[in-house]
């Protein structure tokens, strides 16, 4: 499968970073790919860093505006879309939302953010509710994709639920960044945390693992890009630069998957038979 990754700029005018993502979309396409990736929240600028209670108006339905114009762009241009939206599912009730289109497009299904972070300027707890639709794979044109969204990529067990269920590709749509008073001291061990975190899914999981970010300064944070496609064997095939827009195409093949898995079957020697545990948020003293 050949797939794109739109690292973006986002503005404050919602209307341009639609039509821009739309424009990405169609070159992607114009450029073999089958499925395009879009960051996290690519709509607005990441409005998390405050809590305000007028940014809920920022909100839409799903389906709606912002899946109406990517589902237009997909049919067009005959390619898959992984979308993200500030869903308003109900009165009070709002989620951080991936969307799948298929290339007719046809909205697949949608994913609900599980993790919400709270950390200063990502003051997401208070916008989300937590997803309840569980780790959900999508059939795309012979392949099976799980779409997972930024604070999910810290956590294994997501990607691990994800293969379980038949993920060969996981998407990451991502918002993340630098304080700028830390990234001299810490940026460039923060970007790498996050890079090997997700290169070890992929190793761990005998997966492809593309994560897709935005760049540029927003209020009080530096976003990274650093977008990137890890492959099985956790190799970074491809990736793109901290500062700059753009397009990254990469080609991924079951052959790849197959052989690494044969040659690391973590899969086969899983002892399912000793993980209660994980379903504990913590295991105390007295039950050991």
């Amino acid at each position: 499968m050949r797939v794109a990754l739109v690292q973006l700029r986002c503005t404050s005018e919602p209307t341009e970073n639609l039509r821009r993502a739309v424009e990405f979309t169609r070159q992607a396409a114009s450029e073999g790919a089958q499925l395009v990736c879009l960051p996290e929240l690519f709509r607005t600028t990441y409005f998390c860093q405050r809590e305000s209670p007028e940014l809920f108006d920022l909100a839409e339905p799903v389906p709606g505006p912002t899946t109406d114009a990517l589902a237009r762009v997909a049919a067009a241009a005959h390619v898959a879309v992984i979308g993200s939206v500030f869903e308003h599912r109900a009165p009070g009730v709002y989620h951080n939302t991936a969307v799948v289109l298929g290339a007719d497009g046809t909205l697949l299904g949608v994913y609900r953010k599980l993790h919400i972070p709270h950390d200063p300027l990502y003051f997401e707890k208070y916008y989300f509710t937590p997803g309840d639709l569980g780790v959900r794979v999508f059939p795309l044109a012979g392949w099976h994709i799980a779409v997972l969204i930024c604070w999910d990529q810290w956590f294994p067990e997501a990607a691990r639920l994800a293969t379980l269920a038949g993920a060969e590709i996981l998407f990451y749509p991502t918002a993340i960044g630098w304080h700028p008073a830390e990234k001299t001291a810490h940026g460039a061990s923060q970007y790498d945390a996050w890079q090997t975190v997700q290169r070890a899914h992929a190793i761990a999981n005998g997966v492809y693992v593309a994560a897709c970010n935005r760049v540029g300064i927003e209020d009080q944070l530096e976003f990274w890009g650093g977008s990137f496609v890890a492959d099985p064997f956790g190799r970074v095939s491809a990736q793109l630069g901290h500062e700059e827009e753009g397009l990254l195409l990469f080609t991924c093949t079951k052959e790849v998957i197959e052989e690494t898995r044969r040659h690391w079957p973590f899969l086969r020697d899983r002892r399912i038979d000793a993980y209660g545990g994980l379903l504990k948020r913590w295991i105390d003293p007295e039950t050991l």
